[in-house]
């Protein structure tokens, strides 16, 4: 029997999607020496609360509720998610040349260790409210990262954050303009 007329298809074609990113270079992943009170700073960036591992989640269900609806917009989105997970493996050679472990657990002020769950996610329903989320996880990003720079005297680290910055705020410009064609 042919179930041609039943199908649900996605018209949504995601290929040639690039990450959305700063068309600058990266300075090499290099430290100093190793510091593990640096690593375990990078690993709260790396996936804390606010990192790189909450924002390609959170990219990446924003990305998969809206792509029916929204294709071009949802795009975008996946070219975000790609960029932070671009983001996430250079702070993971960092943690690593740091001396650090990788994984999903930071250790926090004290030595208290949290492991990252999907509750570091905002997840609304509507899409501007998902633009929204989005963008103050990108603000919250920088206001991380620059206080990292601040507390980190190792200037290669902090050359890679500053350059990391710059996609961050790139998102948010995106992210901005979209919410303007809502």
């Amino acid at each position: 029997m042919d179930d041609i007329g039943k199908r649900i298809v996605s018209t949504c074609d995601f290929s040639g999607v690039k990450p959305a990113m700063m068309d600058l270079p990266y300075p090499p992943v290099q430290v100093r020496e190793k510091n593990q009170v640096y690593a375990d700073l990078i690993s709260i960036s790396y996936c804390g609360m606010v990192s790189e591992m909450s924002a390609i989640m959170q990219y990446l269900n924003n990305e998969n509720r809206m792509f029916c609806e929204r294709c071009p917009m949802s795009k975008t989105i996946l070219g975000m998610a790609m960029a932070e997970m671009m983001h996430m493996q250079k702070l993971g050679e960092l943690v690593a040349l740091l001396g650090g472990n990788i994984s999903f657990v930071t250790r926090q002020s004290g030595g208290r260790q949290w492991m990252w769950s999907p509750q570091c996610l905002t997840l609304p329903e509507k899409i501007g409210e998902m633009l929204q989320a989005d963008l103050e996880s990108e603000q919250a990003a920088i206001n991380q990262y620059n206080m990292h720079i601040r507390m980190i005297q190792d200037k290669y680290v902090t050359a890679l954050l500053e350059r990391i910055i710059q996609d961050e705020q790139y998102h948010i410009m995106l992210l901005r303009s979209m919410m303007d064609m809502i």
